[in-house]
């Protein structure tokens, strides 16, 4: 930030905490499998999603998030599930990650798909009782949150994957 907008800004707003925001597509196949995306840069499989950049909105930015890493630009559904993320060590903030419904794919949406080669590595779809097997504990309690609240219409509150 620039010192001019720095100066700028109340004192009392200056001093709230930091927090970080993320937001994730639940997208799914006609047989009601999970797209899941083998990011480069750790371990385990992830969902299309990412970081919200300053100034976007959560839907705003699982939509991009979704185009830049597998080449779909589609709409972006309802809010499914949002989880509160503690700091942990080497990560001093907590965060917020909105999980949107990304939709039921169809096949040439799936032939279509096309890898951000940067970040990941590979795609596949995973039944609801493979995802645990391939996705961090977290994500994975995430996933399950999703899945039981798709035709319910509810939006499911979560601390570190936890349903609260």
């Amino acid at each position: 930030m620039d010192e001019s907008v720095a100066a700028s800004i109340d004192p009392y707003v200056a001093s709230l905490p930091r927090k970080w925001m993320g937001a994730s597509a639940l997208l799914r196949n006609a047989a009601g499998e999970v797209l899941l995306v083998d990011p480069v840069y750790k371990p385990g499989f992830e969902v299309p999603g990412g970081s919200i950049d300053q100034g976007e909105s959560p839907r705003a930015a699982c939509r991009r998030e979704v185009f830049e890493e597998i080449g779909l630009d589609r709409p972006v559904g309802r809010l499914l599930v949002v989880d509160w993320v503690p700091p942990r060590p080497g990560w001093p903030y907590d965060g917020m990650i909105f999980f949107y419904d990304g939709g039921i794919l169809g096949e040439e949406e799936i032939a279509a798909i096309r890898l951000q080669e940067e970040e990941l590595a590979e795609w596949v779809f995973a039944s609801p009782d493979q995802v645990a097997a391939l996705v961090p504990a977290v994500l994975a309690r995430r996933i399950a949150a999703c899945l039981r609240v798709l035709d319910s219409g509810a939006t499911v509150s979560m601390e570190e994957g936890y349903l609260v």
